[in-house]
């Protein structure tokens, strides 16, 4: 164990108090090369600090934290004399680590942070990862040191966050608020599926700096399981009629807009950034050059997709948007959900349908319509069938259902309460 150093100036806070109020620190010899120093402040508190020789006659210095001039030390925010060593000490080991190509012990921020740079520089968009980190992970996990969680820290965590409710963006600086819970059982499904996208953000960091053998076990994290059966969501979609109101509803503008998600089953962050020249009078195909996946891939339309496009890209240069409000401005985030709502409520879709719903009315129509799953699952951007079968999958037609419609058994019709005679052979 190291030696605590004595010093009669600045181990008691009496002693402390009849230090002179200056810029340049007290300072004790710990080690060589390094001084604990105490800054006596105006106010009657102080600050400890660290000064570290770098060479060349050269030191750099390093606030540790508050003294325990005017509260109780208690070992975190703040700290007595004794303490105050052992942090120098530590700050004094992570650098001759650092220097040396070591590392010292790697806390959940750490982690984070670089899944989040890796993500950033070689995989798709991180912008989930990092909200999820800054909200839900960071501020309870970030300062734990990987080694030292465990599974019971994990998964209480993990089912506090299924009990929050659902939150609402705010401004930085704003206070938090949340949405209204309209049905209680779905809010409950979806407040699981998130806690479950967040844990599995939290895995894939502490999982890479497994594998590369900074820490000793994965035991902690392995050993926690997602909420099961929450994440197929309540896929809902416009019948045919509907769509027709919702877009007869619409304002001019926001009614190219809806159309266009319609014919494509486009995301609306998709839409959005499609210049006119994506549209290929040729080939009837519209060119999504970057998708939530970071993947390019080509929308095929049918004639009369290949008709509306036609209109709207008529004569435009082919760098303007494709998409655009009446007074020339391109849409941007959110600008849908008045316009969607105010369309849904003229058109008495009650209740009212998010944009994202007429993805979802494009695919569920192509599989009902027969169209090979596969092909549904390209031009929407998923690179197999997984996604479309878990939300479509059951309304495609199938062997099985057209058996059971053909053979078997009628009960007969019911009528004023009574059950028709059955047919022989039924």
């Amino acid at each position: 164990m190291a030696r605590t150093v004595r010093d009669a100036n600045l181990e008691k806070r009496e002693a402390r108090r009849r230090l002179e109020a200056r810029g340049k620190p007290y300072y004790r010899v710990m080690e060589e090369g390094v001084h604990l120093g105490y800054r006596r402040l105006k106010s009657g508190a102080g600050n400890w600090v660290v000064r570290h020789y770098v060479g060349d006659q050269k030191y750099e210095v390093e606030t540790i934290g508050p003294a325990d001039d005017l509260s109780d030390a208690d070992g975190v925010k703040i700290l007595s004399f004794s303490q105050a060593q052992g942090k120098a000490r530590e700050l004094m080991v992570g650098r001759a680590n650092k220097a040396a190509g070591k590392t010292g012990p790697i806390t959940v921020k750490a982690a984070v942070d670089a899944y989040i740079e890796f993500l950033e520089a070689k995989r798709k968009s991180a912008d989930f990862s990092r909200y999820a980190a800054d909200a839900f992970i960071l501020p309870v996990l970030g300062n734990t040191e990987v080694e030292d969680l465990t599974k019971d820290q994990i998964e209480a965590w993990h089912h506090e966050l299924a009990k929050a409710g659902a939150r609402i963006r705010v401004k930085k600086g704003e206070e938090q608020r949340f949405k209204e819970i309209a049905d209680p059982e779905e809010h409950q499904r979806r407040r699981k599926s998130s806690a479950n996208r967040i844990l599995t953000v939290l895995k894939a960091a502490l999982n890479r700096v497994w594998r590369d053998r900074k820490v000793s076990t994965d035991a902690a994290w392995r050993a926690v399981e997602p909420f099961k059966g929450v994440d197929a969501a309540r896929v809902r979609y416009l019948e045919l009629a509907d769509a027709t109101r919702l877009l007869n509803a619409s304002e001019q503008d926001f009614r190219r807009l809806a159309r266009g998600a319609l014919e494509t089953g486009a995301r609306y962050g998709e839409l959005t950034r499609l210049k006119v020249v994506d549209f290929s009078h040729n080939s009837g195909t519209v060119a999504i050059r970057k998708s939530k996946s970071s993947k390019s891939r080509h929308i095929h339309l049918t004639e009369d997709g290949v008709a509306f496009f036609r209109s709207i890209t008529a004569g435009r240069a082919g760098t303007a948007f494709l998409f655009v409000k009446d007074n020339g401005e391109p849409w941007k985030k959110d600008h849908q959900k008045d316009p969607m709502r105010e369309a849904c409520e003229r058109a008495k879709i009650d209740p009212p349908m998010g944009f994202h719903g007429l993805r979802h009315t494009w695919a569920s129509h192509a599989v009902m319509n027969g169209v090979p799953l596969m092909v549904v699952a390209k031009n929407m951007g998923h690179s197999d069938t997984r996604m479309v079968e878990k939300h479509y999958g059951h309304l495609a037609p199938s062997y099985v259902a057209d058996a059971i419609r053909a053979g078997a058994p009628r009960f007969g019709v019911v009528e004023d309460g009574k059950v028709a005679s059955l047919r022989a052979g039924t």
